[in-house]
């Protein structure tokens, strides 16, 4: 069973930066997209960015220009670089990943959270 554990979620100041990592761990023959989402009280989750096993990214537009995302193949890892941070990016930040466990077993899991708390 593969497994995403996230780290990196901490308190910080408006404008600070931030680095969120998401381990998978498990039975993994082959990785497709690792993804970011965030939910904030009261709000639906949303996606943040995303990125392919090639290395294609995609960002939700009120991160652009302030996140990037990144992912260490060899490490089944992915990370989010947060700078230029604002109260609204407060929230829990979830790692979501797709892919096969075998030729014929597909997996899409979810990490549990970390939260990113960005104080004014």
């Amino acid at each position: 069973q593969v497994q995403l554990v996230e780290s990196g979620g901490n308190l910080v100041q408006a404008g600070g930066s931030l680095r969120l990592s998401c381990v998978a761990s498990g039975s993994i023959f082959s990785m497709n997209v690792m993804s970011w989402y965030r939910e904030a009280p009261g709000r639906q989750r949303e996606l943040v960015a995303s990125i392919t096993d090639g290395g294609m990214t995609r960002y939700a537009d009120f991160v652009k220009g302030r996140f990037t995302i990144s992912r260490d193949n060899a490490k089944n890892t992915a990370y989010l670089q947060m700078h230029g941070l604002k109260p609204e990016d407060t929230g829990a930040y979830y790692c979501y990943a797709d892919g096969r466990e075998t030729h014929f077993l597909t997996f899409d899991v979810w990490g549990q959270g970390t939260q990113v708390t960005v104080s004014s």
